[in-house]
């Protein structure tokens, strides 16, 4: 009996990998976090799964469920929202489970804020821009922040922030974050991500607070950052028709060798044409 941990990603149906599809289809217990998952990821549960929306129980009842699952010797899908790897208090059911010699596996999924970036059309970290994205949040009441991580360290690095969970103290964000990006920093604000009610709000630091739409819950991100609606920014040098690269060698001495080509021992580097 195994317990199949699978990142069911951000609300659309589709986006979920065709891993997780297919533990789904074999498993006859599925545990979803009803809250966040779409009914229509059930149907690929098997016909007659015993299937169990986990939003109004304890973590003590889920386990319960995955010990009755184990007593009959069935495996159980356990799908949680986005990707397992931040925010998805799966690491507490993993721990509960090697305590009791319980098998699992774990299966990402597509996290919010990339559906968040390619509902933008957006490409977070430029050349000459941005190359660091912060994935963080805000103090809450299940969970407060460890000193040390706040916003305002964040945003003196500059790197682009994907703020989760703090939609609801979108003046304090915006408070924290002016005086190390500006007011006219780009934001946006994407709730639903690829959801059929998505909502997105583009705007800035400065008009953060004001853009917040009252249709909007907690779960909206927002993400913050001069990547958001740049053009003036450095192309890539990977597709640079000067660049000498692994898959495309140039020159007499290009850095990494064509197949087959003789190398110098002294150098570690191929040898030119013509001196093999």
């Amino acid at each position: 009996m195994t317990v199949h941990f699978i990142g069911a990603g951000p609300g659309a149906a589709d986006l979920i990998t065709l891993r997780g599809r297919d533990l789904m289809a074999r498993c006859p217990v599925c545990l979803y976090a009803g809250s966040l998952i779409p009914r229509e990821l059930l149907a690929h549960c098997p016909p007659g799964a015993r299937i169990i929306n986990t939003a109004p129980l304890s973590l003590e009842q889920i386990m319960e469920e995955i010990g009755a699952a184990e007593a009959r010797g069935e495996d159980v899908a356990r799908l949680h929202s986005g990707d397992l790897s931040v925010w998805s208090a799966m690491g507490e059911q993993l721990r509960r489970l090697r305590a009791l010699g319980i098998a699992y596996t774990v299966t990402p999924g597509v996290p919010s804020f990339a559906a968040a970036a390619a509902t933008l059309g957006a490409e977070l970290t430029l050349p000459g821009l941005c190359q660091s994205v912060v994935l963080t949040r805000t103090s809450g009441r299940a969970t407060a922040m460890p000193e040390g991580e706040n916003l305002a360290a964040f945003a003196a690095t500059g790197a682009v922030l994907a703020i989760h969970l703090s939609i609801h103290v979108a003046g304090k964000v915006q408070s924290e974050l002016l005086p190390h990006y500006g007011a006219d920093c780009p934001a946006a604000i994407v709730w639903r991500a690829s959801w059929p009610d998505e909502t997105v709000v583009r705007t800035t630091v400065g008009e953060l607070a004001r853009a917040v739409a009252a249709s909007m819950e907690r779960t909206a991100l927002i993400l913050v950052g001069r990547s958001l609606q740049a053009e003036d920014f450095a192309e890539s040098r990977l597709y640079a028709a000067d660049y000498d690269r692994r898959y495309r060698p140039l020159g007499r001495e290009p850095r990494f060798p064509a197949p087959g080509a003789e190398m110098d021992t002294a150098t570690d580097r191929p040898l030119p044409e013509g001196r093999a």
